[in-house]
């Protein structure tokens, strides 16, 4: 069957297929930001060749190749790589990621939640409840604790301003060059590319990871990493399971070489009941839900976004599918 294609720019129609999220919220906040906009929900998408968007999140691969006049893809979250991993995803479609102004503050309260909670020993004075033991710690001031962000997107820059307000002395790393952001007390220090990253490493205290996935950045939380961190670190890892090598997370935590880690984010989720972490003294472990995707927040720069496309101007926060984000 051949489609003819047409703008409904009166009417436009998005599906709702977001597996596992319900969709009542959702369609609601679009509703309010995009009165015009009609919202299916599947499977009750009627005609496919009706459908010019679709708000996407853990769907089956090849689900999306069945809507031949797609305009736009809609990303549930701020990441991107269970998308890409759709071989069949229609190439010539954009695809916006999730650019909630609402993910970059959550992101920070928890960084920075973590981050205080290491700083002042809270680990240490746990375990000396356990074992009713009375012995205070000298406190440490912040400027003298060296904290590192691997990944300074929107939501890496604001988490490290977070903590640079705080004192910290706080240094960013991404893959490619990017200008630090002002805090208070100064700019935040940012190093890049391959010949950037051991420089940033060394000697840090506490080491936040907010990448994106990647296939440069897959396995990056490893023994190699770890080793170059000063001694007894602590490691918050808030952005995709798959960075961490979780064999040589446990090594460096026997080793001593870390004291802890904060783990949001799981190569399986949910985290299977029997996996070792569990059970692991050293490990905080989250649901992954360090900053959760909310409709009330997000849903208005979903809908600049069609708007945008129905205009015909640019589209906000396009991934770029070699890079990965």
């Amino acid at each position: 069957m051949q489609y003819i294609c047409r703008m409904r720019s009166n009417n436009p129609v998005l599906l709702y297929a977001c597996f596992g999220v319900p969709a009542e919220r959702w369609c609601r906040e679009l509703r309010r930001a995009l009165p015009q906009l009609e919202i299916r929900e599947w499977p009750d998408a009627g005609d496919p060749a009706e459908i010019d968007y679709v708000l996407a999140w853990n769907h089956p691969h090849g689900f999306l190749r069945q809507f031949p006049c797609l305009r736009v893809i809609f990303s549930l979250g701020a990441g991107v790589d269970r998308l890409l991993e759709d071989a069949q995803l229609p190439p010539d479609v954009p695809l916006v990621r999730m650019a909630d102004p609402g993910l970059a503050v959550l992101m920070r309260e928890f960084v920075i939640m973590q981050a205080l909670y290491y700083h002042r020993d809270m680990p240490v004075y746990q375990a000396q409840q356990r074992a009713a033991l009375w012995r205070q710690l000298p406190p440490v001031s912040a400027s003298e604790r060296r904290v590192g962000v691997m990944g300074m997107g929107q939501i890496g820059l604001h988490c490290a301003e977070g903590l640079r307000e705080l004192g910290f002395d706080v240094r960013g790393w991404g893959r490619t060059p990017r200008a630090g952001g002002a805090g208070a007390g100064g700019a935040v220090a940012v190093m890049s590319g391959r010949e950037g990253l051991a420089p940033f490493l060394r000697d840090l205290a506490i080491l936040v990871c907010l990448l994106p996935l990647t296939g440069e950045t897959r396995g990056i939380l490893n023994q190699k990493t770890f080793s170059l961190l000063a001694r007894g670190a602590y490691l918050i890892h808030v952005a995709r399971g798959p960075h961490l090598v979780e064999d040589d997370l446990i090594a460096a935590l026997d080793s001593g070489q870390l004291s802890g880690a904060t783990i949001d984010v799981f190569a399986h989720e949910p985290l299977p009941s029997e996996h070792r972490f569990w059970r692991d003294p050293r490990l905080i472990l989250t649901p992954h839900v360090s900053a959760l995707t909310r409709p009330q927040t997000a849903a208005p720069r979903l809908a600049e976004n069609i708007r945008r496309d129905l205009a015909g101007e640019p589209l906000l926060d396009v991934v770029d599918r070699a890079r990965g984000y």
